[in-house]
């Protein structure tokens, strides 16, 4: 679960009648679920709604760098979830999975204007079990050739990070709004160090 916990954005594929599609999105958890949400006109996640779907989530953690590009490669962690899209209906857990979904990237629901009723009719949400998901890890230096190691070829990792910037102001903010603590506290993290909100 800590690959998921970590990520912000899952690549979600459904077989439509147009074909398969896959668009990245958004996501929240909650124990064994996932939930994604979208506009009600979301032709992928309306094609999902009580059919077979898939969700990755993938952190690239850095290039590997071998002695022969044959065995060139990416440290990285990802976790592939199958199962059948649920619509929820439920006004109350329908509320809370927007929140989960909005606190997973920062936890500021309770810093922001709450959705209206037009907005959340506008709005569709599927929950997705967890019972269907692997992990795939790949982590270390290069794996070459016994014959290679002794050569004169570099062979190594590049690491490759993610980190928050300082917020930037909108153009139309009133004067004396001030930055929600859980934004400025992303200032200079990376995704894996992201505060997160403790659920009570």
């Amino acid at each position: 679960m800590e690959i998921l916990d970590a990520g912000v954005i899952a690549h979600v594929g459904v077989s439509t009648p147009d074909g398969p599609l896959v668009l990245p999105m958004a996501y929240g958890r909650d124990g064994e679920l996932l939930y994604l949400h979208g506009a009600i006109a979301n032709h992928l996640l309306g094609s999902g709604e009580e059919q077979e779907i898939c969700a990755t989530v993938t952190h690239l953690d850095g290039l590997v760098m071998a002695r022969s590009p044959f065995h060139n490669s990416m440290n990285y962690r990802s976790v592939v979830v199958r199962g059948r899209g649920r619509r929820i209906r439920d006004y109350r857990r329908k509320i809370e999975a927007l929140r989960l979904i909005t606190d997973h990237v920062v936890p500021h629901w309770d810093d922001v204007r709450p959705p209206s009723r037009s907005e959340l009719r506008k709005t569709l949400v599927l929950e997705l079990p967890l019972t269907e998901a692997s992990a795939k890890v790949r982590a270390g230096d290069p794996i070459d050739d016994p014959e290679d190691i002794e050569g004169p070829w570099w062979a190594g990792t590049v690491p490759i990070t993610s980190r928050f910037g300082r917020p930037t102001p909108s153009s139309d903010l009133n004067h004396g709004t001030t930055v929600p603590a859980p934004v400025v506290g992303l200032t200079g993290s990376t995704l894996d160090q992201r505060p997160r909100r403790q659920r009570g």
